[in-house]
């Protein structure tokens, strides 16, 4: 039979605390990761809605141009204009014979500039 040692025993209190506080460690990186990755998916929605967001406005540039031909710009000519819908938000519309360029640029604060370009030929107007 197997007999327990006293002094052994009084050696070891203490250990369930430390054990509690390494799992509590590890519990707290796994929160703060999945923390993190949610901060990072909103971010990526954001910014995926902006693009969205400047595709559709292009294409109603573009729409504009199609059903107004008395309004197009001049042949070489550039015009820029502020958009409210994206954050810091600028549509430039350029022209090179038949050729129009619509380019929607955005920036949000503290980030890098962003922009969606599209190219259109309208002709026989």
């Amino acid at each position: 039979m197997r007999t327990v040692d006293p002094t052994n025993i009084h050696n070891q209190k203490g250990i369930v605390i430390i054990e509690v506080m390494i799992a509590i460690l590890i519990f707290s990186i796994g929160v703060l990761g999945i923390i993190g990755m949610q901060a990072n998916m909103v971010k990526n929605t954001s910014e995926s809605k902006f693009r969205n967001d400047a595709s559709y406005i292009a294409q109603q540039q573009i729409g504009a141009l199609w059903i107004s031909p008395d309004n197009l710009p001049a042949d070489g000519s550039t015009s820029t204009s502020n958009i409210s819908e994206l954050p810091n938000g600028t549509v430039t519309i350029t022209r090179s014979g038949d050729q129009y360029t619509v380019i929607v640029s955005w920036q949000q604060p503290g980030e890098e500039a962003h922009s969606y370009t599209t190219v259109a030929n309208i002709s026989g107007i």
